[in-house]
């Protein structure tokens, strides 16, 4: 089973792009987040076509989630629990029913900026809500991943520029904190568990030519719980796409399970 994790950052300015690459790369899950649609208004039809299942949780003109699968998708969910008066579209989860079923949860996690005031406070407050589910998936003692956009930058070896985002709420030390706290509950980060070397990014900003010179950060993720991570075969960032027409300013994140 091969899972992408995609910010395409709007389905309207990316739905060719997006499709293009379902076509070229094909995996077998998609979780996008950043789709900036509404349920009603997201372009589904073109995904089924494609022989996709299309779920997704979405509001006007920002976040949104989705999860696209070839395969059979049961117990959907929407919103991370925790807090019923939060409206921001940014939790999905599903079971994908593979050989071995999978608990998929797509994640938008928020941005933070500017840090410190309240956007950084709901940001931490996300990732308290955010360890209660990962307990939750933990103690269900079956293969689950938390994988999307997580807006952290974990270490200094995550961007090329390190000091240039010391202060900055994807690298602020409460943030890698409360990442490492989730971390610590015994998820494995897929992609360091299978590629050591900096240098690796998922997200390039648009400006000063940026993926031309790698001045790049890793904030996309995939967390696996211990049933999950035993699976685990291989980790990859789709770096090419970040340089063809019409690109998001991140790149798909996979991984690619026994099951």
């Amino acid at each position: 089973m091969k899972i992408a994790t995609f910010n395409i950052n709007g389905i309207k300015a990316r739905v060719e792009t997006v499709t293009a690459w379902l076509k070229d790369s094909a995996p077998d899950v998609a979780v996008l987040q950043e789709i900036k649609s509404q349920d009603d208004a997201f372009p589904r039809e073109m995904f089924e076509d494609l022989g996709y299942t299309v779920e997704t949780h979405g509001q006007k003109s920002f976040n949104g989630v989705a999860i696209l699968s070839k395969l059979p998708l049961e117990d959907v969910t929407r919103g991370l629990p925790g807090d019923d008066s939060d409206e921001q579209a940014r939790w999905i989860e599903a079971t994908v029913m593979g050989e071995t079923p999978v608990r998929v949860c797509g994640l938008y996690l928020p941005n933070g900026n500017p840090a410190p005031g309240e956007k950084f406070d709901y940001k931490l407050a996300w990732m308290e809500r955010l360890k209660a589910r990962a307990e939750w998936l933990l103690a269900d003692e079956a293969p689950a991943v938390m994988c999307g956009d997580y807006n952290i930058i974990p270490q200094d070896e995550d961007a090329a520029r390190p000091d240039a985002w010391r202060e900055d709420a994807l690298a602020r030390p409460e943030a890698r904190s409360a990442f490492r706290q989730v971390l610590n509950l015994g998820f494995t980060e897929a992609f360091r568990v299978r590629n050591a070397a900096p240098g690796q990014y998922s997200f390039w900003d648009y400006q000063r030519g940026a993926y031309d010179r790698n001045d790049g950060i890793r904030i996309d993720h995939h967390l696996l719980t211990p049933q999950a991570a035993d699976l685990l075969q291989d980790c990859w960032i789709e770096a090419e796409l970040r340089g063809r027409d019409k690109p998001s300013d991140h790149v798909p994140v996979w991984i690619e399970l026994d099951a």
